[in-house]
């Protein structure tokens, strides 16, 4: 179970990490240049989003392999589509703003404003998806090793450890409650503070 720990908990940072990667790139480029650009990768976005994320999940992992990291990647490039809309929305907003046009006049490069001065105006609302996105990691990777799609044997996480002990419920029942009380822990406890940061960030409720 300790061991199961290290490895699902793995799997929601570094997925996560690969989302915010790929998202904050995709919705930065969109909403600073916005026109064509934009309207190309809202598109993908788009088309991203069309597919149920775990039947897309699943067909990927069948197709490339149970690796644990190709279970991280997939994990993360299926969730980059929510963190490129947040991003982009807040590059819309900013772009056109004091600090921004002061970047401009100054002659810096267009990466140098997108991710030097506009970013770090940004990151609330991605802090805030990414702590949220821990704890949906952390639920996919368990529904897939529950569902024999996850990390091989004898690898452990938490998931494996439930479909291992599926067989055993009727007598040794403790081998089902521990995994599920540890998911069940660590979810609400990333849900719990992705709302404690909601709230922090959100000015109306300050006041």
């Amino acid at each position: 179970l300790i061991w199961g720990t290290q490895i699902s908990m793995s799997v929601g940072f570094i997925a996560v990490g690969i989302a915010v990667f790929f998202g904050v790139i995709m919705g930065a480029t969109a909403g600073f240049y916005g026109g064509k650009v934009d309207m190309v990768i809202l598109r993908v976005i788009e088309i991203m989003l069309c597919f149920p994320s775990l039947i897309l999940i699943l067909t990927l992992v069948a197709y490339l392999g149970r690796s644990i990291w190709i279970i991280m990647l997939v994990i993360g490039i299926i969730g980059s589509p929510d963190v490129a809309r947040l991003v982009r929305g807040e590059y819309m907003k900013l772009r056109d703003s004091d600090f921004a046009t002061a970047a401009r006049a100054t002659g810096l490069s267009d990466l140098r404003i997108m991710f030097r001065h506009i970013l770090p105006n940004a990151t609330a609302p991605i802090l805030v998806n990414a702590t949220f996105g821990i704890a949906g990691a952390i639920l996919t990777e368990t529904a897939l090793s529950f569902l024999g799609l996850g990390v091989r044997p004898p690898t452990a996480s938490w998931g494996e450890i439930l479909n291992q002990s599926k067989m055993y419920v009727d007598f040794a029942w403790w081998l089902v409650l521990f995994p599920g009380a540890a998911i069940f822990i660590t979810v609400t406890a990333f849900n719990l503070v992705g709302e404690g940061f909601r709230d922090a960030m959100d000015p109306k409720l300050r006041q």
